[in-house]
């Protein structure tokens, strides 16, 4: 995903205030911007216990995020299409808990293991990040 792509609601390199309505759920929380790699990781998570549709996805990224992330179709979609190159996942046809046909997917023992790899390259990030955030002044970084 690039740097500053649009979440429903959101505005491009920013956050939004403005409340998403989901299935007849209302969050109000600011809408963030994805970084880059981080909607791929959300979606391998999402994905970690049982075969889902891609609609399945956006909701289960929506309501672990208190809607701070609320995807549009055309950012979802090209990321699992690119995700199943890639090998990751996989993906058949089924019947959605509605009765209609979607695409179900879930994850490959390769997606397992970029998984793996991204959560902690993610935990690294955050640690490195606060850190950086918590240090304190410059005057301390001369003295070490």
């Amino acid at each position: 995903m690039e740097v500053g792509a649009k979440c429903s609601g959101g505005r491009e390199g920013g956050a939004s205030l403005s409340p998403s309505h989901t299935r007849g759920k209302r969050y109000l929380a600011t809408m963030l911007t994805l970084r880059p790699g981080s909607l791929e990781l959300l979606v391998l998570r999402g994905l970690r216990w049982e075969p889902t549709h891609g609609s399945g996805v956006a909701d289960w990224i929506r309501l672990v995020t208190n809607g701070a992330f609320a995807l549009e179709d055309g950012t979802l979609y090209p990321a699992l299409h690119r995700m199943e190159r890639h090998g990751w996942i996989r993906s058949e046809w089924g019947r959605s808990e509605h009765g209609r046909k979607a695409r179900f997917y879930h994850l490959t023992a390769g997606g397992r293991a970029e998984l793996v790899n991204r959560i902690a390259e993610w935990e690294s990030y955050v640690a490195a990040m606060n850190r950086a955030i918590q240090y304190g002044t410059m005057r301390g970084v001369r003295g070490r």
